[in-house]
């Protein structure tokens, strides 16, 4: 099975409150979505974020919207001007988030025809998304 960053398929707004984060997954389709309610849990999230979140994640799904919202607690160092982060605000935890690797399967990828593969495996270079 494939192996692709999340932002082949979905796209994040990140946001603050004090020390924790809220991220925002939107998924670019219907298929995108019923396959990230199934493998982007909030334990997945945690451990790809575990340098950074020293609480614990919770995840909602908004399916009107095609969305998973995540809760990350303790994730801003202090937050504000009580962290010493160069992001203590945490705008770069979208990003971050976007990199997590998912398996897919070759349908899936078909369903989103504005990506191609690179000519290297996910490990080794980045997908491209087309437009």
């Amino acid at each position: 099975m494939p192996t692709v960053p999340l932002n082949v398929l979905a796209f994040a707004r990140p946001g603050d409150k004090g020390d924790d984060s809220d991220i925002a997954v939107f998924a670019r389709s219907r298929p995108a979505y019923e396959h990230l309610v199934d493998v982007l849990t909030a334990e997945v999230v945690r451990a790809h974020m575990a340098d950074l979140v020293t609480g614990e994640v919770t995840r909602w799904e908004v399916p009107n919207v095609w969305a998973l919202k995540f809760l990350l607690r303790g994730a801003l160092g202090g937050g504000g001007p009580a962290s010493l982060r160069a992001d203590n605000l945490g705008k770069s935890l979208g990003g971050a988030i976007l990199r997590l690797p998912i398996e897919v399967g070759a349908d899936l990828l078909q369903a989103h025809p504005d990506v191609r593969p690179p000519a290297q495996p996910y490990a080794q270079a980045s997908w491209v998304i087309r437009g």
